[in-house]
This record gives C-alpha cells, structure tokens and sequence, in this order.
C-alpha cells in the first residue's frame, strides 16, 4: 500500500509539473539523446509535449506529438488495471502479459519507429 501511495504522489506532481510547463518551451527538460546523435526519432520523441497537450485536452496536437503514444493510452489502462488485480485476477494478468502480447508490442514500437524516421511523422 506504501508503494502505491508514493507511486500517486510522483505521478501527480508530474502531472502537475507537465500541465504547468510546456516541454517544447522550457529547457529544464530532458531532450532525447538519441535525435541528438542521430538526427532520427526515437518511438519516445514529443512524448513530453504529447503528455502536456493531453493534460490540456488537446488531443489533435498530443497525437501530431507522438500518436503511438496517444494510441497507447487504452493498452496502458489495461495494463495497470491487470497489475492493480494481479492477484484477484491471475488469469487476466497472465492474457495480457504473455510472450505473443509482448512480442507484439516490440514489433509495433518498431514499425513506428522505422515508419515515423522514413515518413517524417
């Protein structure tokens, strides 16, 4: 129960740190790494200012920021939902994170990023 208090707090203030201050205009966040080296996305790239629109309900510029991202949101559901029951429901877990669930995932992530650095999105 501790951890899921503390688990709360961070993701509130975070909220509360992304709401107040728009990434793409405040330099004290981190900037990706890997564009920087390569010139190429990352399937995490505009993240940061895709969280920002969503916590101000704009969801047309979240998705232009990182649509897998925002495709991701319903899975993501899903997923914590799983791990919060994971002992009153076993069967649920183990259907959501089987091998085939996970491989599928690493290969959507792929094709995105391959899709996202070839089609510029």
């Amino acid at each position: 129960m501790r951890k899921l208090v503390w688990v709360v707090v961070v993701v509130l203030v975070l909220a509360v740190v992304y709401f107040s201050f728009d990434p793409s205009r405040h330099a004290v966040f981190p900037k990706c790494p890997f564009l920087m080296m390569t010139g190429l996305k990352c399937p995490g790239c505009g993240s940061q200012r895709a969280i920002h629109s969503l916590l101000h309900f704009d969801f047309v510029q979240a998705f232009r920021y990182n649509a897998l991202l925002v495709l991701s949101l319903p899975l993501l559901a899903v997923l914590l939902t799983g791990e919060a029951l994971r002992t009153r429901y076993p069967a649920f877990y183990r259907r959501i994170n089987n091998t085939k669930a996970i491989i599928t995932l690493l290969v959507v992530v792929m094709a995105w990023w391959a899709l996202r650095n070839v089609f510029g999105w």
